[in-house]
């Protein structure tokens, strides 16, 4: 696999454009993906119990055509919690967007992010829908789809079939209420390999619990969270089948990319100043070893010590204690970079020079080795800062 300097549009037959509309007062805000062919597509959503009408008419035309054209997507506004005045206008998004590009409705994704509770300002939508382009700007559409966001969001690799180069691309949004629950945010994946809706489902189901189900940045869980991917067969490679080689290298590919988009999100949390990767390593099994991973990247208390540069390991021992895994706790192991703070379930002392020089670094890197076993699992997360406080404090003013 080859990463390369690419975008969303990228793998063959697809493009992107992005631009500013007026949903927000001055930065990108309004944005599509579009495969010039139908796209096999695969989707996992917010398992929140209140969802946006935008992720209900998504997932109807998902079910219904197992086809896709375009995503069409807009920040600033969620349109969530908008009554049956919501459903209606993010029908009228997707059906205005499948005009405009002369295809069936039930083809046409829709997504949206920010305030919770406002209608969508369908003026506002109609001028913007009417100035994105067909292959238009794909570095805009990246910038488009961001709310709290510091950064874009983005990766693009390759990988050989036989002799077929198969492009995959990937991006992202996500800063705040990101927490591990089935999808956790707006991703969206282009591939151009040839591979079913059910096979592409497939990949994706096993992946998001190893990827995007592995973040959290505040514990919260938004009502418009969705993941689609989109593969458009354009690369015209032999067809990618389950239980075969090429389908693990497929699903390889697709772990990669989810997983690079899983760790910017968790490093650009709201107010983050650190990465955190959680290492649970020689668990019993790889459930109970994420189970543990999640449990001490999403402790507010470990999260608020790595901000302080405190290397405090009785709370990341805590939080594997009750992270409602049934696995021995009498041997473990706990290390802070490379640094040891427990061998054995006991306490050792450490360099406080060396132990500074880890805490102050970007990323801090956290293992536990539970002795009990093979399996491995990985989450990850940011630090708790004073400005994640402020951020959401004055979220719409």
């Amino acid at each position: 696999m080859k990463v390369i300097n690419g975008n969303i549009a990228s793998p063959l037959g697809f493009s992107a454009d992005g631009l500013h509309a007026g949903f927000k007062k001055k930065k990108m805000d309004f944005g599509w993906i579009v495969s010039e062919v139908p796209a096999s597509v695969a989707g996992v959503y917010t398992t929140n119990k209140v969802v946006a009408a935008p992720l209900l008419v998504t997932k109807e035309a998902v079910e219904k055509s197992q086809k896709m054209r375009a995503v069409v997507v807009n920040s600033g506004c969620a349109n969530s919690c908008t009554g049956q005045q919501g459903l209606e206008d993010a029908y009228t998004m997707q059906q205005w967007t499948a005009d405009k590009l002369g295809v069936e409705p039930e083809t046409v994704a829709v997504a949206s992010t920010g305030v919770i509770g406002e209608l969508m300002p369908m003026d506002t939508l109609k001028k913007g829908l009417s100035k994105l382009v067909v292959n238009g700007n794909a570095d805009d559409f990246s910038k488009a789809i961001l709310t709290t966001d510091t950064d874009i969001k983005t990766v693009a690799v390759t990988e050989m079939f036989g002799r077929d180069e198969v492009t995959m691309a990937g991006v992202a949004k996500g800063s705040g209420m990101i927490h591990p629950n089935m999808a956790t945010m707006l991703a969206f994946i282009t591939c151009d390999a040839v591979i079913s809706s059910e096979a592409l489902q497939l990949a994706l189901s096993k992946t998001v619990e190893k990827t995007f189900n592995q973040i959290t940045v505040d514990g919260d869980t938004s009502t418009n969270d969705m993941v689609l991917v989109l593969s458009n067969g354009c690369t015209l490679n032999k067809e990618i089948v389950p239980d075969t080689a090429d389908f693990e290298k497929f699903t390889a590919m697709l772990n990669f990319v989810m997983q690079d988009l899983a760790k910017k999100i968790a490093r650009d949390g709201e107010g983050a100043t650190k990465l955190i990767e959680v290492n649970v390593v020689n668990a019993p099994n790889e459930e109970d070893a994420r189970m543990m991973a999640k449990s001490v990247v999403g402790s507010s208390l470990v999260k608020t010590a790595i901000f302080g540069e405190d290397p405090n390991w009785g709370r990341i021992l805590a939080a594997v204690g009750y992270a409602g895994v049934d696995v021995p706790v009498e041997h473990i192991d706990i290390k802070l970079g490379d640094l040891p703070v427990m061998l054995d379930s006991t306490p050792v002392s450490f360099d406080e020079e060396e132990m500074a020089d880890v805490m102050q670094a970007d990323q801090v890197t956290i293992t536990v080795d539970l002795h009990a076993g093979e399996a491995l699992g990985q989450a990850w997360g940011c630090d708790l800062s004073y400005d994640y406080v402020k951020i959401n404090a004055l979220y719409r003013t």
